[in-house]
């Protein structure tokens, strides 16, 4: 069934929010609903947050291909608030997409920019894709880019799954040439979730202390989602 990121981000806070944390972080209690949406792969995903931290990029790479029917679902994580926003926000003329999934936002864009899009599982259709956006499969923790080599650089939905996130923030500023943009869910931490994130974020300071910007930056809720922009020193003078 497929679900729009504001109807699941309305489930989450049911979950999250309403249901005691003793019985939302208790195996017994979450196994169920865990079979029911992931089936065969309900151990994979609940064991994930314990096994992340001694697996390789080749295994956990492995791990979303795995359950890749699942979050093929729904054609991006970004609420339509986000992407009202993120259309009003990019700047210059060449955007990167980091953690770009199946390339719903990297097409989009591509319509008036040029866009490259990169993640560490690049899905089969886009290999002969013809938008005019360049896929590379690549780590956020190492990208394959110059210094400042994007006027705007994108990272939606992608820094609450990577396990380094300094290192991955360092990274995202390091080929920023004007401005960064990150949205990241607005989720409180448990051991059982419906997805693989390995970072949480359940409020603004949370996100801007990870952060910690020395930049001009912003943050804002959208929606059940943090919407961060961080203009580079050199640029302080550009909108948000």
């Amino acid at each position: 069934m497929k679900l729009s990121r504001s109807t699941t981000n309305k489930v989450r806070f049911l979950l999250d929010e309403l249901l005691p944390p003793m019985l939302r972080d208790s195996r017994w209690v979450m196994s169920l609903p865990f079979s029911l949406v992931f089936k065969d792969d309900a151990n994979l995903v609940m064991e994930f947050k314990s096994r992340a931290a001694f697996m390789c990029d080749d295994e956990i790479a492995h791990v979303y291909e795995q359950i890749e029917w699942y979050s093929n679902e729904r054609e991006t994580d970004l609420n339509e608030e986000c992407i009202t926003k993120i259309d009003t926000s990019v700047v210059g003329k060449t955007v990167l997409d980091v953690g770009c999934g199946r390339g719903y936002l990297a097409k989009r864009l591509a319509r008036k920019y040029e866009v490259t899009g990169v993640d560490i599982v690049i899905d089969k259709s886009l290999k002969t894709d013809a938008s005019g956006v360049t896929f590379r499969k690549a780590a956020i923790e190492k990208l394959p880019f110059q210094n400042g080599a994007f006027d705007t650089v994108l990272c939606t939905h992608t820094l609450e799954h990577v396990r380094q996130c300094e290192l991955a923030i360092a990274e995202l500023r390091r080929v920023t040439k004007k401005r960064l943009i990150i949205v990241v869910p607005k989720q409180r931490m448990y051991k059982y979730t419906f997805d693989l994130h390995l970072q949480f974020f359940p409020y603004i300071y949370t996100l801007l202390q990870v952060m910690n910007s020395t930049n001009q930056s912003s943050c804002e809720e959208i929606n059940g989602d943090l919407f961060y922009i961080e203009n580079k020193a050199t640029q302080s003078k550009l909108t948000s």
